[in-house]
């Protein structure tokens, strides 16, 4: 598939993004996806969950590709209801396998959905969760939006994906550094991923249209931006 580029406002020095597929179909795709060694990064992302406030009740997860924060989530709070939400039926078929190896099929939900059109009520979830989905989306505006509404008043958010670097040879040094022992086809994806990212200023301007109140955007590691949002507590 051709790469097409797009501007965003950004800053003097940042590469413009070189989109990726909205969605990761492909069994190769989805199977390469899902052996990379993610075990860090996503236990660092639910450890940021809990410290955020998460306890129970109700939480969504915006592209939950094969279910790991899910299943993370669900291991550490026995309360927890975990909805999962992605467009790929090959990751959520992976997903749901993993969920039914772990035992959490009675707190673990998996649904083929869009982001930007999320099938649940208004302020139904107890916190909204999103692991590198949004270098997928070429405008995420509307899944910020969608975010917004379904959750509630008081609910916890963390949305985190890469950071754009400035160069291409930034990009290449962070996946030798980060993805050293991948496969070639593997640290395509996430060369790839990381062109299509977001810088943090980018993330900023999109807040900034979004009604949600309470959030910030934070730098949490070399290679990633969070936007969080604590629970509040009565």
């Amino acid at each position: 598939m051709r790469q097409l580029r797009i501007g965003f406002r950004h800053e003097r020095g940042e590469m413009d993004r070189i989109l990726e597929p909205e969605v990761m179909d492909s069994c190769e795709d989805s199977e390469a996806y899902d052996a990379m060694d993610h075990t860090e990064v996503n236990l660092a992302f639910v450890e940021r969950v809990l410290e955020l406030g998460a306890t129970g009740g109700r939480i969504l997860d915006v592209g939950t590709g094969p279910a790991a924060i899910p299943i993370l989530l669900a291991q550490r709070l026995p309360t927890v209801e975990v909805f999962g939400i992605d467009l790929s039926a090959s990751m959520l078929e992976l997903g749901n396998f993993h969920a039914a190896e772990a035992g959490m099929t009675d707190r673990i939900v998996l649904k083929q959905a869009d982001a930007k059109d999320l099938p649940f009520p208004n302020q139904f979830f107890d916190g909204v969760l999103s692991n590198s989905i949004m270098h997928h989306i070429p405008d995420p505006l509307p899944m910020l939006r969608e975010v917004n509404r379904v959750i509630r008043s008081d609910g916890l958010i963390l949305i985190r994906d890469l950071i754009r670097p400035n160069s291409t040879e930034a990009a290449l040094g962070l996946v030798e550094k980060h993805a050293s022992g991948a496969t070639p086809y593997q640290k395509k994806l996430f060369y790839d991923s990381f062109l299509a990212a977001f810088t943090i200023s980018e993330v900023e301007d999109m807040i900034s249209q979004v009604t949600l109140p309470g959030t910030v955007v934070v730098q949490s590691s070399d290679r990633h931006w969070s936007v969080e949002r604590p629970k509040e507590v009565d």
